[in-house]
């Protein structure tokens, strides 16, 4: 499913710590992997491997990956969040791996603002990595976090999760968070033949926990008789971003999400979950625009 791995650098540390997350997929795909960097200030479009001023740079990165990985070097002039969309779409099945910040300077851009254009304009893939002190690939000891909303939209993801918990052999976690509505926290014994029609809250948090079981037992299942094993399920009651980001907090590991889902009764809205969960998650994200 991943063909190819554009990892996207701005010669500062933290925008390195994408690095062990790019080598670790690149050694369960066996696929090329292009470092790219973008200098502004470039009069030249582009440099081969060891030309130009970030030539010698990528080069020395490339030394981190294992013989074994084809890896291309490429310095680029223009815009980065431009460059890097449209590099990827060249490949349909290209991964773009990037920090979601970096250092900023002379020569080089800020990942955060380049992160947020990206997501936004990238029909690819794409792994954001949160730039901390030390880098850590968590995916094969704590696995891959999957929120869902009971949409066809949300499930987008499930492919590609499933495939690179495959291949890196850990397991996944589907995730379904619920909230009450405000009538639950405002019954009283007023109005009792009104409220006759209005269920408890204890009713409700059965109701809304019996059918995100039955929903997540369904995708386990499906999941399961396609040959996958490796997986669980996690009902939590509140917002859903607060609890994923919780989540993901406790266990590590990686969360996979949609760009957007679909709204209505009983669903959360995952295109503002996904926001929330980019700005505030320490974790690492794999975010997937649905179709």
């Amino acid at each position: 499913m991943i063909k190819k791995i554009l990892v996207a650098l701005d010669g500062s540390k933290l925008a390195e710590q994408v690095l062990p997350y790019a080598r670790l997929l690149g050694e369960a795909y066996q696929c090329p992997i292009e470092l790219l960097s973008i200098d502004e200030a470039e009069i030249t479009a582009t440099f081969g491997p060891s030309g130009g001023r970030g030539g010698d740079y990528l080069k020395s990165m490339a030394g981190q990956f294992p013989a074994t990985l084809k890896i291309d070097a490429v310095v680029e002039r223009g815009r980065p969040g431009d460059v890097i969309v449209q590099r990827a779409k060249l490949e349909p099945g290209c991964l773009i791996a990037m920090a979601t910040h970096g250092l900023s300077g002379l020569k080089r851009w800020l990942l955060g603002s380049v992160a947020a254009k990206v997501i936004q304009a990238a029909e690819n893939p794409l792994l954001l990595v949160r730039a901390r002190g030390e880098a850590e690939a968590t995916l094969k000891s704590f696995g891959i976090i999957v929120p869902l909303d009971g949409s066809e939209l949300a499930e987008a993801v499930l492919p590609i999760a499933v495939d690179i918990a495959k291949r890196i052999k850990t397991e996944i976690v589907l995730v379904r968070a619920y909230e009450l509505p405000v009538t639950a926290y405002y019954r009283t014994d007023d109005y009792e033949e009104a409220q006759a029609f209005i269920p408890t809250r204890q009713e409700l948090v059965v109701e809304l926990s019996r059918e995100a079981r039955e929903y997540l037992d369904a995708k386990i299942k499906e999941i399961r008789d396609g040959g996958f094993e490796r997986i669980r399920s996690e009902i939590v009651e509140g917002p859903a971003a607060e609890q994923i980001i919780d989540l993901a907090r406790t266990s590590g590991g990686l969360i996979a999400m949609c760009t957007h889902g679909r709204s209505g009764v009983k669903r959360w809205v995952l295109g503002s979950v996904t926001e929330k969960v980019v700005h505030h998650a320490a974790s690492p994200l794999l975010i997937v625009r649905a179709r």
